[in-house]
C-alpha cells in the first residue's frame, strides 16, 4: 500500500508540474504582452486592467501551490515546521481567490459594458464602469485577504505541528489527520466559488436575455450589426467561464468527499482539473482577444 501511495504521489507531482508550468506560462505570456502595451500606450483600459490582474494573480497561484504540492509530496518535513504550512496555507487561499474575484469582475464588467437595459441603476453602472473597476478590484483583494488570514489561523492549530507523524514513511497517515481539521478551509473556499460562480451565473444570463431582446429588434434589419457580435463574443466568454466554474466547484465538492482517500483515481482526476484550469481559461481568454492572439500566434514558432 506504502508503495502504491508513493507512486501515485510521484504521478501526481509529475502532471501537477506540467500542467502548474504551463499555466504559469501563459499567464506569465498574458501579463508580459500588456504590461509592453501599458508602457507603449501609457494606460490600459478596464478590460485589460482585469487581465493584467488576473494573469498575475494566477501566475502567482500557480507557483505557489507548485511549491505546495512539491513539498508536501518530497519533502514533507519542511512543509510541516510551525509557519511554513500556515504561509503556504495563507497565501494558497489569497491567491485563488483573487483568481476566482478577478474572474468574477471580468464577466460582470463584460456584461455591463454589453449588456443594454433601460433601467436607470443599470445605466448608471453602464456610465461609470470603468471608475468603479479600481473598486472592485480593491474590494475583491480585501475579500481574498480576509479569507487568506482565517485560512491562516485554521492551519495555525497544534494538531498541525504534530512532529512526531511527519517521517517520511507516516507522512500519508499524518496528511490524512490534518486533512480532516482542514474542512472549515474547505468551506471558506467554498464560500469564495459559490459568490464567484453566482456573480458569473447572473452576469451569463443578463446578457443572453440583453442578446435575445436586441435580436428580436434586428430581424427586420438585414444589415451587419457589431452591437451583435459584441453580444456574441462576450457570451461566448461568459459561457467558457460557466463552464470551467462549474467544474471547478464540481472538483471542490469532490476534493471535500475524497480528502481522506490519497491515492484514489479521482483524487488524480480532481488534481488535474485543478490545476488545469487557471491555464486552460487563460488561454480562452487570449484567443477570445485579437490583440493577445495575433501576438501568441508570432512568437509560437
Amino acid at each position: 500500500q506504502q508503495s502504491n501511495l508513493t507512486s501515485y504521489g510521484a504521478t501526481a507531482m509529475a502532471i501537477i508540474t506540467l500542467e502548474a508550468f504551463a499555466g504559469m506560462w501563459i499567464n506569465a505570456f498574458l501579463a508580459c504582452v500588456l504590461c509592453i502595451a501599458w508602457v507603449k500606450k501609457k494606460s490600459l483600459n478596464s478590460n485589460e486592467k482585469i487581465l493584467l490582474l488576473l494573469g498575475c494573480s494566477r501566475f502567482c497561484s500557480l507557483c505557489v501551490s507548485w511549491v505546495y504540492s512539491f513539498l508536501s509530496i518530497i519533502y514533507p518535513n519542511y512543509l510541516y515546521v510551525h509557519t511554513i504550512l500556515q504561509l503556504a496555507v495563507f497565501f494558497q487561499t489569497f491567491f485563488s481567490h483573487c483568481n476566482l474575484w478577478f474572474s468574477a469582475c471580468l464577466c460582470v464588467f463584460y456584461c455591463i459594458k454589453i449588456a443594454s437595459f433601460r433601467n436607470s441603476c443599470f445605466i448608471y453602472l453602464k456610465v461609470k464602469i470603468d471608475r468603479i473597476v479600481p473598486w472592485l478590484f480593491l474590494g475583491s483583494g480585501i475579500l481574498a485577504l480576509a479569507i487568506g488570514i482565517l485560512a491562516y489561523d485554521i492551519a495555525d492549530k497544534p494538531h498541525c505541528n504534530n512532529r512526531n507523524s511527519t517521517a517520511q514513511g507516516n507522512f500519508w497517515k499524518a496528511n490524512i489527520k490534518m486533512d480532516k481539521h482542514f474542512f472549515p478551509s474547505f468551506f471558506l473556499a467554498g464560500f469564495g466559488y459559490a459568490a464567484s460562480f453566482m456573480a458569473v451565473i447572473f452576469s451569463a444570463v443578463f446578457l443572453l436575455f440583453s442578446l435575445w431582446r436586441h435580436k428580436r429588434k434586428m430581424q427586420t434589419n438585414s444589415m451587419k450589426n457589431f452591437n451583435m457580435e459584441a453580444h456574441i463574443k462576450a457570451m461566448k466568454s461568459i459561457l467558457s467561464f460557466l463552464v470551467m466554474y462549474s467544474i471547478n466547484f464540481v472538483c471542490l465538492v469532490l476534493e471535500m468527499v475524497y480528502v481522506t482517500k490519497k491515492g484514489s483515481h479521482m483524487t488524480f482526476l480532481i488534481v488535474v482539473f485543478k490545476y488545469a484550469f487557471p491555464g486552460v481559461h487563460s488561454l480562452t481568454l487570449i484567443f477570445s482577444n485579437p490583440k493577445l492572439e495575433k501576438t501568441l500566434l508570432k512568437i509560437l514558432p
